[in-house]
């Protein structure tokens, strides 16, 4: 993995782990019947974490594609230009 990739990869990781902490805020103020305001707050940060997250995955996917230079794994799994969109897709 180059060094953008793994730049790439720890930005990516620190979302995922702030979007966990938001879902632990969420779970913990339903449990403790917080407001519906706090809760509905916390879910949308939750959200907005793994769709960011989501999107810098498949961007990055996409920009090894283009640049010709895949890892092996994404080699592995096969991924064509038609399905990388499909993803981003997805995350619309």
């Amino acid at each position: 993995m180059t060094t953008t990739n793994e730049e790439a990869r720890r930005k990516i990781l620190n979302r995922l782990r702030r979007a966990n902490g938001q879902l632990t805020a969420v779970i913990a103020a339903v449990d403790n019947g917080g407001s519906c305001r706090e809760v509905v707050t916390q879910l949308a940060a939750v959200s907005s974490a793994l769709n960011k997250a989501g999107f810098a995955i498949v961007s990055t996917a996409m920009k090894d594609c283009l640049n010709d230079s895949q890892t092996d794994a994404d080699a592995a799994e096969g991924l064509t230009s038609e399905e990388l969109e499909k993803l981003f897709l997805m995350l619309a």
